[in-house]
């Protein structure tokens, strides 16, 4: 009898993980959208279904805490003159931090209602694409090289202070080889593990496994070779399984080698779906708890649905946005060229 009952439990639970594992089918999106008074809005912040912050082209931070019906909206202005081009957002849990792409680089504390600039950097190739915090100390920020490296800057006190990695410390980059500031997601983020995915003359991932402190570059098959072409996202669903999408953002309908995965922690990649939809994309993300197979990718050419781990894919809206940020398996928060989105899954 204690066999039978060990046996009979064990088939229970051998069918609830099957269960839990079975992907979704999704067939279509409805997606709410608010307009938002600002040109390109590339960086997003999602809190819960009804919080969320955006930094915007105009030098405006902006919120919503009631689901998008009402929204709030601050400027800033540095030197009474410029409104700095805001295309990442990153917050530590506590404070949150607004990066501006260009020269002058402005990096502003932006929690309450006085934005404290935290960092400048200028010079004629100064551009930054991306930010994230590792923890609630260690943040880091990413942007195209002014030598032969990609500029990595990172804090350690919050967010308070900001260095630059010097290039000794980081793998040399090809001439033409930078990252895009298209949605805030070229850096990936997991336990001590950050990646950094390039593009342009070569489309690579840097990775560190020790919080920034050493670095190892990797090639991909990835489309690459000039300008526009390359790595435009990445996402990890753990240590080891990853995806990174892009292509080529002046032929957006094209689909040839713009997206692949990883196995092994990004130290190799394989294509999928070459030459298939989706064509051009600039955001990816897992979708939570769906065991890594559930994946969004969103660009201007619309929004695409895997369920088996990037494999295969099916358009399922053909709405244009830049960028996603998940609540739970069913809602997202989408940013777009003067618009928010609120995506449900059906």
């Amino acid at each position: 009898m204690k066999q039978f009952i060990s046996l009979f439990f064990l088939v229970i639970v051998s069918l609830s993980c099957q269960q839990e594992k079975k992907a979704r089918n999704i067939e279509s999106v409805s997606i709410d959208k608010f307009t938002i008074d600002s040109t390109s809005i590339r960086a997003i912040h999602a809190i819960d279904k009804n919080t969320v912050y955006y930094v915007g082209s105009k030098g405006d931070i902006g919120k919503t805490t009631d689901g998008g019906k009402t929204w709030n909206k601050q400027l800033i202005i540095y030197n009474d003159s410029i409104a700095p081009h805001f295309r990442s957002i990153a917050s530590n849990g506590k404070e949150m931090f607004a990066l501006s792409i260009g020269t002058p680089a402005l990096l502003y504390q932006i929690t309450g209602g006085n934005p404290t600039l935290v960092y400048k950097e200028e010079g004629p190739k100064v551009f930054y694409d991306s930010m994230k915090f590792i923890d609630e100390k260690v943040g880091i920020a990413i942007g195209d090289p002014v030598d032969n490296c990609t500029s990595i800057i990172m804090t350690f006190d919050r967010g308070q202070t900001w260095k630059k990695i010097d290039c000794s410390n980081l793998p040399e980059v090809k001439d033409g080889e930078a990252s895009f500031a298209a949605s805030n997601t070229n850096i990936k983020v997991h336990k001590n593990t950050i990646w950094v995915v390039t593009g342009g003359t070569k489309a690579r991932v840097l990775k560190s496994d020790n919080k920034g402190k050493t670095w190892t570059i990797y090639d991909t098959p990835i489309i690459q070779g000039n300008g526009p072409q390359g790595i435009y996202s990445v996402d990890f669903y753990d240590e080891n399984n990853g995806i990174i999408i892009g292509g080529n953002y002046s032929k957006p309908q094209e689909n040839t080698a713009n997206k692949a995965i990883t196995t092994d922690g990004g130290k190799t990649w394989n294509l999928v779906a070459d030459g298939k939809n989706p064509n051009y994309k600039s955001c990816i993300k897992y979708i939570p708890d769906t065991d890594g197979k559930e994946i969004i990718a969103v660009g201007k050419t619309g929004v695409s649905f895997s369920n088996d781990g990037g494999i295969t894919w099916k358009d399922i809206s053909t709405d244009g946005y830049y960028a996603i940020e998940f609540i739970d398996k069913n809602t997202a928060w989408l940013s777009g060229n003067k618009k928010i989105g609120k995506l449900t899954l059906q």
